[in-house]
Formats: structure tokens, C-alpha cells, sequence
């Protein structure tokens, strides 16, 4: 295999590059010959990226966005930014608050601080400041401190990620091999519009090169849009299993998933990660999440970055065969 080579003169900094995106990301700025700092609170956990790129290529660096001065070290030297951190769920100190708005707003003061020339900030289609849930406006209101800290920053919203590590497809996938249903959160009409993770990632490279538009914002979306109910029969035909699909009305999804909530911390986590619903998952679900129309005549899209995004159905096969009743061997079998 010949060495991966690069420029040593264009770092760029990933914040949360260890993340399930970021990783993507990671990889496809390696790709493009980039040398990256993956800027994470736990450098150690992010190791598993340096054989991605050549010999001294990906480097991780400590980095946590309620200290500001750890920012600033991370930037040094560095031309390019793409802020990915984000969390699920609150734990302790990682609040929604903390990375997704001061947080997000102190990477964003610190890239303009330090003459960053591009800046690339993910968020999500549904971002909103005045929703009534907690983490969908605290996205809302990190796109305002990120564009109040650089206002020539690109955001970029995807609407539900996917690729092997997802918590989507092959959260439905693990489910169907242990249950007869598949409930549906929000009643299963929700429509989605599933972006695969290295199409984003593509995009985001492509955005640090020059075509994007700054103080823009992206809305990405893959080429089909498809509704809750049909994500759940696309799993069942990959995997080849038959299950009933149910879907939960909003109300008894959020009385759910409040309650699963509530077991997973009387059980000190002991409770079973597959089976636990949130109350973010539910207020996700309680509007459709596709590209507007609006994006889409103007080019605020993955094409419009250079990017032909592609379909979950050409692509989950090959990472949800393990979850056939045979896995992989059932397809060598038959073929």
C-alpha cells in the first residue's frame, strides 16, 4: 500500500472529531491531503484515527469547550475549522448549554481570534432557539453564537445521519433480532431524509476548498425521502426478518420514553442501552426532517457542494448483514 501523503501546511482543527460524524470527517480531510488535529476531551479514545492518514498526518490534542484556553492551544497554527461536537444526552457537566451553545460560540470566537480562514459548523435540519425542546434550541441558539463569533462561518444542517457506527438503521436492525415489533416512535409517519455520513463529510472537505458560500447555510439530505415506518421496512428487507411495525402516538412515545429515561438512572445505567427511548428522540421526531425547498432552488445542498449524495438502500447491506439470521454466511450460501 503506498503512503498516504500530505501538505503539512494546511491544518485544520475538528472539533469532536472522534464522534460518530467526526470520524468521517477526520478521514475524508485526510483524504484530501489535509494534516488534522482532532481536538477532543479525551485525546486517548481518538488514537484509532491516526492510521487513517500517513505517518504523522491525524493528530489528536486535548481540547474541552468550557475552557477556553484549551481551545486557543488547539487552534494554533491551524488555517481551517469544522466544529462537530455535540452531544445526545446530559451528563454531568457536558450540558446542552455548555457544548452546543457557549461551547460552539467559544470555538467560533477563538477560530476568529486566531485568522482561521474557513469555518464549517454542523448543526441539524430542525434547529430551532425557541423550540420547546431543550437540545433541539440549544442547536438553534449554537448556529447564533457561531455566527456571532464568526460570521462567515458555512452551517450545516443534516437531516438524519447514517453509515456503519449509526445509531439509526442499526439501532432498528439490533431490534428486530430480539423483538416480534418494532415501535415506532411519533406515530411512524415522521418523514426523514437520511444522509449518508461520508457524503456530509465529503461536503464539509469540499467546503474548506472554496465553493461554499460564507454565512451560508446548508440543509443536506440524501436523494430519498422516506417516512419513519419505511426507514423500519427498509432495515427488515436488508436483514430479511418479519417483524410487525407499530407506531406510538407522540404522547405515549414521550410517556415512554420518560420513563425509560427514569430506568436508566435508578439503574445506574444498568438498564439495557437497545431498549432505552429519550424524550430528544421523540422531539426529533415530532416534525418532518427533510430539505427545504428553499435550499434546494438556491444550491444549499450536498450538489451544490460538489457532492452526489447516495442512497441508505446501496448502502446499509453491506453494514447490517451481520444482523441476518446467519449473518454474512447466509449471502455466501445463496449466491
Amino acid at each position: 500500500m503506498a503512503e498516504t501523503t500530505y501538505d503539512s501546511s494546511r491544518l485544520v482543527a475538528v472539533f469532536g472529531g472522534s464522534g460518530f460524524l467526526g470520524r468521517h470527517i477526520v478521514t475524508a480531510l485526510a483524504r484530501n491531503g489535509w494534516r488534522v488535529r482532532v481536538a477532543v476531551r479525551r485525546p486517548d479514545l481518538a488514537a484509532f484515527l491516526k492510521p487513517i492518514g500517513g505517518v504523522g498526518q491525524i493528530q489528536a490534542v486535548q481540547s474541552n469547550l468550557r475552557y477556553p484556553a484549551s481551545i486557543a492551544a488547539a487552534l494554533e497554527g491551524v488555517s481551517m475549522v469544522v466544529n462537530a461536537a455535540g452531544i445526545r444526552s446530559e451528563n454531568g457537566a457536558q450540558t446542552y448549554r455548555a457544548v452546543h451553545v457557549d461551547g460552539a460560540g467559544a470555538v467560533a470566537r477563538a477560530a476568529a481570534a486566531a485568522g482561521v480562514g474557513a469555518y464549517v459548523h454542523i448543526s441539524g435540519i430542525g434547529a430551532y432557539p425557541k423550540s420547546r425542546s431543550p437540545y433541539i434550541a440549544s442547536k438553534g441558539l449554537g448556529e447564533i453564537a457561531t455566527r456571532d463569533g464568526f460570521p462567515a462561518e458555512a452551517i450545516f444542517r443534516p437531516s438524519v445521519v447514517f453509515g456503519p457506527e449509526d445509531d439509526f438503521f442499526n439501532r432498528f436492525a439490533a431490534l428486530a433480532r430480539i423483538l416480534p415489533v418494532l415501535p415506532l416512535l411519533g406515530g411512524g409517519e415522521t418523514r426523514l431524509q437520511p444522509v449518508y455520513a461520508g457524503d456530509v463529510a465529503r461536503a464539509a472537505a469540499s467546503a474548506l476548498a472554496g465553493p461554499v458560500r460564507p454565512g451560508a447555510v446548508y440543509e443536506l439530505g440524501g436523494p430519498q425521502i422516506m417516512t419513519l415506518r419505511e426507514a423500519a421496512s427498509l432495515v427488515l428487507r436488508s436483514i430479511e426478518r418479519r417483524r410487525l411495525l407499530i407506531g406510538l402516538p407522540p404522547r405515549l412515545s414521550r410517556w415512554i420514553a420518560a420513563a425509560s429515561e427514569f430506568a436508566s438512572k435508578a439503574t445506574f445505567g444498568l438498564y439495557p442501552q437497545l431498549l432505552a427511548m429519550t424524550r430528544v428522540e421523540v422531539d426529533l421526531l415530532a416534525s418532518d426532517n427533510v430539505v427545504s425547498a428553499d435550499s434546494e432552488a438556491e444550491g444549499r445542498v450536498l450538489r451544490g457542494l460538489g457532492v452526489e449524495p447516495q442512497a441508505a438502500e446501496a448502502i446499509i447491506g453491506a453494514y447490517l448483514v451481520r444482523f441476518r439470521k446467519t449473518g454474512r454466511y447466509e449471502v455466501q450460501r445463496s449466491s
